[in-house]
């Protein structure tokens, strides 16, 4: 066992999203289950292509919700979710999400976002009432409804990395991943940590994946010691009203979602 794996076994749920199982994506996938696994963790996987998982969000997910009534989608979710009436596909992931204390995400990034298949699972697990809302205090950020929880996107592209850089020419990987990375783990209370990326997917020789999956592993043994995006505080006094930073926040050097970041160091 690596020296940075706790002694303490945790429970984590892999979420992978490839439609073939001969993908490296599912390679992947196979490699993170058997590694935590060895290492002590309990580990549940969601393979959505595998599951025929219904992607859209419409009234069948919400069994009582009256025919000739408008689907106002909050607030049915959060109705249903409460009382505990949501479609059992749903409700099945839902379970899956507390049982965990970390979710892995694994997936090919297409067109700069996630499989549709992916976003579906979003949209529907993560209903009003169960990963923010109302019902849930605080109703989002830091200490809400999935707080004490890791979280780890690990994407592949078929770009070479420096076109995810600074000055690459598709923008800072943080950025096109800030709505995963803070609009989902965030804003649901999960620590989202640095991102795992696999670049030049589309072609990946044998030496590079043995490089790729030994990186892995160094970055699944800190799956719960190492530290998380530091992502700025909604309740510590850096957003007003508007949840705009406010004016005597500093971020110095800094534009853009980095300004969302906490200075490191």
């Amino acid at each position: 066992m690596n020296e940075t794996t706790p002694r303490q076994p945790k429970k984590i749920l892999v979420v992978s999203a490839h439609p073939d199982p001969r993908s490296l994506n599912t390679a992947l996938t196979g490699f993170a289950v058997e590694h935590l696994r060895a290492a002590g963790h309990e580990v549940r996987v969601s393979d959505l292509y595998a599951m025929k998982w219904k992607a859209t969000v419409d009234a069948d997910d919400f069994p009582d919700h009256p025919g000739d009534e408008r689907l106002n989608v909050m607030a049915a979710s959060e109705r249903a979710t409460l009382a505990e009436r949501l479609s059992p596909d749903v409700a099945a992931e839902q379970e899956k999400l507390r049982w965990s204390d970390a979710v892995i995400l694994q997936f090919p990034m297409w067109w700069f976002s996630t499989p549709a298949i992916l976003k579906g699972w979003i949209d529907r697990v993560f209903t009003s009432g169960f990963g923010y809302g109302p019902a849930v205090p605080p109703p989002y950020g830091e200490g809400s409804a999935l707080a004490g929880r890791r979280a780890l996107v690990s994407v592949t592209v078929g770009a070479r990395g420096s076109a995810f850089s600074d000055r690459g020419i598709h923008g800072a990987l943080a950025d096109v991943l800030h709505p995963l990375q803070h609009g989902l783990f965030w804003f649901t209370g999960m620590e989202a940590l640095e991102p795992f990326a696999v670049s030049e997917a589309n072609d990946l020789p044998e030496e590079r994946y043995a490089v790729a999956v030994r990186e892995y592993g160094r970055r699944l043994d800190g799956l719960f010691t190492d530290e998380p995006v530091p992502f700025r505080s909604l309740v510590g006094g850096d957003y007003g009203r508007d949840m705009r930073l406010l004016p005597d926040v500093e971020a110095p050097g800094v534009s853009g979602l980095e300004m969302h970041v906490r200075p490191r160091g």
